[in-house]
């Protein structure tokens, strides 16, 4: 069952290979097999006999068993404006969730340039200038899931604590205990996860 999976996974995005797993369609029916998502284009493909596509209007959530991260991840279908004033269903992770505050998140491939300089004759150049070598990586957009509305999250401390109201003193003493940093993702869902503690309190 997970031979596709784990044949591609070396070298490969997460979302470019098939998982196993379950989609949860919003008329209720529950669909397992090889899953695969695209959160640029907020679809979903089940892999069975045949690939069925899913678009993020006809699922309420589905699940990924993630061979390349380890573990159970997953992501809903929520309402959200994401270019301009017209909100849409698009794919949200859920990193953590409480009954104050859920950190989602939306990856993509970023582009990762290292500058190769002087290992490279042609870096050498004066003509061609310095040459680069391109890579790719794994980025993160987060957001964070509150009172009913989602707000994206600048990757800003301050902004942080704007999010995560009316426990700085405790916050700021959970990152430096914890040696947590504000953008990684990680660390912002152990502080996410430790402010809905806080808030039962």
């Amino acid at each position: 069952m997970f031979g596709a999976a784990e044949v591609s996974a070396q070298n490969q995005f997460p979302s470019q290979i098939f998982h196993k797993g379950n989609i949860y369609g919003t008329d209720g029916q529950v669909y397992s097999g090889l899953v695969k998502y695209d959160l640029v284009n907020n679809l979903v493909q089940l892999q069975n006999e045949t690939i069925t596509t899913f678009t993020a209007s006809n699922v309420s959530y589905f699940e990924i068993f993630d061979e390349v991260f380890g573990g159970l991840r997953k992501f809903y279908s929520l309402p959200y404006a994401l270019n301009g004033d017209y909100e849409t269903p698009i794919f949200f992770e859920v990193l953590t969730e409480g009954d104050n505050v859920a950190l989602l998140c939306r990856e993509y491939i970023a582009t990762d340039s290292r500058n190769m300089g002087a290992m490279n004759t042609m870096g050498m150049n004066p003509f061609w200038g310095p040459s680069t070598m391109i890579g790719y990586r794994l980025a993160f957009n987060y957001y964070f899931f509150k009172n009913g509305s989602i707000d994206r999250y600048s990757l800003k401390k301050k902004d942080l604590f704007d999010m995560l109201t009316g426990h700085d003193e405790e916050i700021s003493l959970f990152m430096r205990k914890n040696r947590l940093e504000h953008d990684k993702r990680g660390d912002l869902l152990r502080i996410t996860a430790y402010y809905n503690e806080l808030n039962k309190n």
